[in-house]
């Protein structure tokens, strides 16, 4: 006798079975993570500059509210790809391939941004319009560090390296369209370089995907991103 209360037993059971969101299933929640990091990032920088109302609004102080309000969309932004993934029924770490990355991987991923990093200086450097000479108290550096060299690079990666790169590596783009697309996007995204720092921006990105897909390790280009971008910060001066 068939149970009234359990005919669609098999019908949720196919809908919970773990998968991987197809090519569009994946732009579309790449899109809600992006207005999710904006919308997040411009009410917390709002709201935290209400909160500092009474405080002298030097170019410093804004720029630490700044960065703490990015700090929060990265956090929102990561909660969305974390809800995505446990709607396909995967685990967060294993559909992100979050793996630790092994020595030769590591040092040959070093060795790879080295060689980029002089060529841009040699070949064609080019100079940020955004960035400034660090400077500012503690408490702005620590802002500074925590969100553009940890949060920042945490959540791009993820973004970019494990959640795009998982769905369209699977998708009929296969890993090297995943790989030249999700790195367009990724230099698109960083809209204040002129096109030549986007170029460059992009030619970033295919190496740490290229990398994100031999070792199965977005906490590679995690790691590289971040050392990438404290390098150009400390010691690449003016073309940081």
């Amino acid at each position: 006798m068939i149970d009234p209360e359990n005919d669609n037993r098999p019908a949720l059971a196919a809908a919970r079975a773990p998968r991987t969101w197809d090519f569009m299933e994946t732009l579309f929640v790449a899109l809600v993570a992006y207005a999710v990091y904006e919308g997040m990032g411009s009410l917390a920088y709002a709201a935290l500059v209400a909160m500092h109302d009474s405080a002298p609004r030097s170019p410093a102080v804004l720029r630490t509210l700044d960065e703490a309000a990015s700090l929060l969309a990265c956090g929102a932004t990561i909660a969305v790809l974390w809800a995505a993934t446990r709607m396909a029924g995967r685990d967060f770490a294993e559909y992100l391939a979050l793996n630790w990355p092994n020595r030769n991987d590591l040092l040959l991923a070093f060795a790879v941004m080295t060689v980029l990093v002089a060529v841009q200086f040699v070949v064609w450097p080019y100079r940020s319009s955004v960035h400034s000479p660090v400077a500012g108290g503690t408490g702005e550096l620590f802002v500074l560090l925590v969100v553009r060299w940890l949060a920042g690079p945490i959540m791009e990666e993820f973004v970019f390296r494990g959640f795009m790169f998982r769905g369209w590596s699977e998708s009929f783009l296969g890993p090297a369209g995943a790989i030249v697309l999700t790195s367009a996007l990724f230099a698109i995204c960083h809209d204040q370089y002129d096109w030549l720092g986007r170029l460059y921006i992009f030619l970033v990105g295919l190496v740490l995907c290229f990398f994100r897909w031999r070792s199965n390790s977005t906490w590679l280009t995690v790691v590289v991103h971040s050392a990438f971008n404290i390098f150009m910060r400390f010691v690449a001066g003016p073309y940081g």
